[in-house]
Order: structure tokens, then sequence, then C-alpha cells
């Protein structure tokens, strides 16, 4: 196995939690003054660990929510959250809108796709468009790095970055340890993964998963090691916060608690980095055979869409140690913690049983 410890030195970027400023007077509309401490959710590198726990015990409330037979709470209701996707989507955009309307928010849906863009209409003026009509938060996907930070710039209201190009996906990476702590059976408020080694296999140059997730992981805790073809691995290492790295997947394998496999991302130019696919199956690809030399309690996540026979094969995705289904299903309470958070928490201590109660119960 070839190990290179990467630099600790945290690359900061624009905060995950970022105050909100006002727009400049000539853009400004009558009526919408920016709300004292705006904050918008732009990524998962700068989040503390006091809000990274705050945030996974949020979401485990709202797991109970998900789990009763009528699985909505009055928690947003006035509130309209905008879904932005610039980019092509199923899990995320559907988390976020089904998040929404279990917080009794109103949902408003955008789509690039037949829109005034086509039409020459800027971006600044699509989202703030949104905005006018009365949404109360944006959740935007971009395939270019930066747009949702650039959005938070021009609007009065909060933004969530869905994924912008190959930078981030925060909220993925919120899930995916919520599922990773529910699976240990930690109390997700105290989640710690000391001890935890985590292998991301995989396409990792091209992923704002793994970005995100590497973030997360590191501060709670874990060894992350990303491992892949020279190819499909970062360029510049020391950029990552705290990993090993390795092009041998099969010696990482025996002492890897958490397998997380990553799409090869297609649309991104990946499989131009790669002689064959077929290849990559062979070297990296997730079957029952690695399954067998991880240690017997393992697990198994894949961000989705899977790539079947490709990065993991359909066995391994419906064996028992496969987390997969489980963090789609996690991906709405994780999503609904954060709208909350943003729209519904204002106070520091938040009022977590009120906001679950349905009047009348």
């Amino acid at each position: 196995m070839t190990g290179i410890q990467a630099s600790q030195a945290d690359v900061r970027r624009a905060g995950s939690w970022v105050d909100g400023g006002e727009r400049s007077a000539d853009r400004r509309q009558a009526g919408q003054r920016p709300a004292a401490g705006r904050r918008s959710f732009l990524g998962a590198c700068d989040l503390s660990l006091d809000n990274l726990r705050r945030l996974l015990g949020l979401a485990d409330s709202f797991a109970e929510v998900s789990r009763r037979a009528i699985p909505r709470v009055p928690a947003l209701r006035g509130k309209t959250v905008a879904t932005a996707f610039f980019e092509a989507s199923t899990r995320t955009r559907l988390s976020f809108e089904t998040a929404a309307k279990r917080l009794s928010a109103d949902v408003m849906t955008f789509g690039s796709a037949g829109s005034s863009l086509s039409k020459g209409e800027s971006l600044r003026d699509t989202v703030e468009t949104l905005a006018a009509m009365g949404a109360d938060l944006l959740v935007v996907r971009h395939a270019s790095a930066g747009v949702p930070h650039q959005i938070a710039g021009w609007l009065h209201v909060p933004v969530v970055n869905a994924g912008d190009g190959w930078h981030e996906h925060p909220s993925q990476a919120l899930l995916d340890v919520y599922t990773l702590a529910t699976a240990l059976g930690q109390t997700p408020a105290d989640t710690d993964l000391q001890g935890s080694s985590v292998a991301i296999v995989g396409d990792v140059r091209h992923s704002r998963v793994a970005r995100s997730l590497v973030a997360v992981l590191a501060t709670l805790g874990a060894n992350v090691t990303l491992v892949g073809p020279g190819t499909l691995l970062p360029v510049a290492p020391e950029s990552w916060v705290g990993c090993r790295i390795s092009t041998d997947l099969d010696a990482v394998l025996p002492e890897a608690s958490v397998v997380y496999c990553l799409r090869l991302q297609a649309e991104r130019g990946s499989e131009r980095d790669l002689p064959t696919l077929r290849e990559y199956a062979y070297r990296y690809g997730m079957n029952l055979d690695r399954l067998a030399a991880m240690p017997r309690d393992g697990l198994i996540l894949h961000p989705g869409p899977m790539n079947i026979g490709v990065e993991i094969d359909r066995a391994v995705a419906e064996d028992p140690r496969s987390l997969v289904t489980t963090q789609v299903a996690n991906g709405v309470a994780v999503r609904m913690a954060i709208l909350y958070e943003l729209l519904g928490g204002q106070d520091e201590d938040l009022d977590i049983p009120s906001a679950l109660e349905v009047p009348g119960e």
C-alpha cells in the first residue's frame, strides 16, 4: 500500500454558517430587508464540532417525525422553501422538498430546463425573482463551484448549498455521518468516530461529496483514507484535511470499518482518466470477495446514484451491512434539521419539543 500523510492545514473556505449582509440599495426591493443575523448553509469544512453535533441531534428529533403515521409538524408553517436546481438531481431535490413539506412549509420548485435562462436571463435575475415571489430560503445546486456562495451574497434570504461543482455537498456529508452514528448505536448529538477507519473509494478528484465528508469525519475524529487510481485522486492532497491516500484498495480493506464507495463522475470526465471501466471495477469495485475481506462488522455506504457492476456490485448493495437505502431515508431528517435551524431555530436554545408537536395531539 502506498500511504501519504496529507497536510493537517485546514484550508478555510466561505463559512458553513455565513452571516447575511444587506444588498445594495439599488437592488433591494421594498419590504425585503435582510434579517439580522441571517445565515446560510454553504459548506461542511467550517462546521465546528458543537454545530455538527447540534445538527445531528436535531436530525434525530426529526427522524421520529418521519416514523409517525402522519409525518408532518407545523414547525415552518407560513414559510416558503424554493429549490433551484441548475443541475440534475433525484435524491437531493426530492429529499429537501419532502423535508420542507414535513415541516409544513410551502415548496416552490425551479428547474433550469424550460426556464427564462434559455431566453438570456441571468442567474442573478433568476434567483432574485424567486426571492421576490416570497421564497424564505433557497436550496441551490449548480455545476459550477462557488455559485451558492455568490447567490448568498446577492439575496436577503438564507441559501443552502445542495452541491456545487467539484466543491462541496454538505448536507450529504451530514446524512452520511448521521447514518454511521445510528448504525454504530451512538446518540447522534454525541457522535464520536474516534477509532473508526473510513475508506473513501473511487473518483475522489471530481467528488464534492468526498470533500465535505472528509471534513466532517475529521471533525468527529475518524481516520480517513482516500483510495483510487492516481488519476482520480486529489491533485493537491495537502489541501485535504487529515487523511491518508492509497492506490491499493485490497491492502486497506482489512482495517476499514467503513467503505464509502463514490460514483464515477462521467459527466465531469472521470472516464477519460481510466483505461477501461472493466479494469476500474476489477481493482476498485466493491464485490462480495472484498466485502469478506473487511472486518465482520464493517459497513458499506454509497451516496447514489450507483453504477452497479462498476463501483459496487448488486449483491454488496443489498447486503445487510450496506446502508445505502438507510442513507436515503435519513437524508430527509437531516435536511429537516438544516431547514429548521435556518428558518425556525432563531433562539440559541432550540425549542425542539414545541417544533415537533402537532396541534391537537
